[in-house]
């Protein structure tokens, strides 16, 4: 696609990148990775046909900043951030762009989940390293791991984010996410693009830092559908936690801190990793813990674990969250929860209401519902539409009418409602 075509967006930031990255140093820092490992993504965002993920413009800034000075890179990261803005926009305003996003969040949710996995296994391998040579070697595989998570866990959340912007515009929109820790050197692979990191062998990263990010402001949250509608009369309140429970999440937390300090990244997510499976009540001390420990991108990082659960043990998260005050965090966990294909959240409709809890699945329906499109919710109906047709028209009039409407339209067209 020419850059004529483009909106005039998308065409200012792929000239600011241009400028950008013509200032820096081709054979050294970020910018000499994302070229070696993904040449045509790079070309593309140049091109202005694809939008970096913010990660990487971030890291771009990092190698300005290493080059000349932090003050230059100041200057250019206002710019930067709103330039990123409206490219963003303007590629999220065209016809099809919601599909393409919820294409994208698939494929990088499931890259997600292979990093977590392979940060688990070099993590495994590292304990029993048997010589300093080994050692040194899991060391640079696990630096490059954790890098993957975190970038992955990124671009998550910025796709996330305009995907409800585009299913939700009324509620505001995060801006787009950096890395939630400080890398040390930037992802293997597609880093320009939305595509997942190759599994090739790493190259030593250069030594430059990430500023942290912080996520943007949340929406309300009410009832256990947690999309703005009461909670049901006659539904138990999760029950509340105890001092058992409280001494656990301390514990916990202090094992984290220690393990933070000492830079043992690998053992500290495999610890988040575990602490997603503990009882739902918990959940909230945790929250408690992380942020007075100051560990607040943890707690980012435990509810994208969390949100990976079953539905049974999501939706219970969901309610101890929002029992406990902690109602933008339900919100956010649904929200991320739901971004599974169509054919999963049926799946797990079917198993919560075929269990007999039915709460559950309304509140499953309605987080979906509030995030993703009508043409969606037909995907989930379709497997089943004598049981899920009435159960996502009863959720989505919890959303609006306007959208219970616009979901009749939708079964209409897919032919699961007459």
């Amino acid at each position: 696609m020419a850059v004529a075509q483009l909106p005039s967006a998308a065409v200012d930031f792929a000239r600011f990148l241009a400028g950008l990255t013509a200032r820096l140093d081709r054979r050294s820092g970020w910018l000499a990775v994302f070229l070696e490992r993904d040449p045509d993504g790079m070309g593309a965002c140049l091109a202005g046909s694809e939008l970096p993920p913010w990660d990487v413009v971030d890291a771009l800034l990092q190698d300005l900043a290493a080059d000349q000075g932090a003050a230059a890179a100041r200057t250019e990261a206002a710019t930067a951030r709103a330039l990123h803005a409206a490219a963003t926009a303007a590629h999220d305003g065209g016809p099809g762009a919601a599909a393409a996003l919820a294409r994208r969040l698939d494929v990088m949710l499931r890259e997600r989940r292979y990093t977590a996995e392979r940060l688990q296994e070099l993590t495994a391998h590292r304990a029993t390293a048997t010589t300093e040579e080994a050692a040194a070697a899991l060391d640079v595989d696990l630096a490059w791991a954790e890098d993957d998570h975190r970038r992955a866990t990124a671009r998550c959340a910025e796709l996330r984010a305009r995907a409800d912007a585009l299913a939700a515009p009324a509620i505001p929109a995060p801006p787009p996410a950096a890395p939630s820790a400080p890398p040390r050197r930037p992802s293997r692979g597609n880093a320009p693009g939305a595509a997942p990191a190759s599994r090739g062998s790493p190259r030593r990263p250069p030594s430059r830092r990430a500023r942290p990010g912080r996520p943007g402001p949340a929406a309300a949250v009410r009832g256990a559908r947690f999309a703005g509608v009461a909670e049901p009369a006659g539904e138990p309140a999760p029950p509340r936690p105890g001092p058992e429970e409280a001494r656990a999440a301390g514990g916990a937390v202090a094992r984290l801190h220690a393990l933070r300090a000492q830079g043992r990244g690998g053992e500290a997510h495999v610890l988040l990793a575990e602490l997603a499976g503990w009882p739902a009540p918990r959940l909230p001390l945790l929250a408690g813990e992380l942020h007075r420990a100051g560990l607040e991108a943890d707690w980012a990082t435990l509810l994208w674990e969390v949100a990976t659960l079953p539905p049974a043990g999501l939706v219970a998260a969901a309610d101890a969250l929002a029992a406990a005050g902690r109602g933008a965090d339900a919100r956010q966990l649904l929200r991320q929860g739901v971004a599974r294909p169509a054919p999963e959240i049926a799946d797990a409709l079917h198993l919560l209401t075929g269990d007999g809890r039915d709460r559950q699945a309304r509140a499953l329906a309605g987080a979906y519902l509030a995030v993703r499109s009508p043409e969606d919710a037909a995907g989930v109906a379709r497997s089943d539409p004598d049981r899920l047709v009435p159960l996502l028209l009863d959720a989505a009039r919890g959303v609006s009418e306007e959208r219970h409407w616009d979901l009749v339209h939708a079964f209409r067209v897919a032919g699961v409602l007459a």
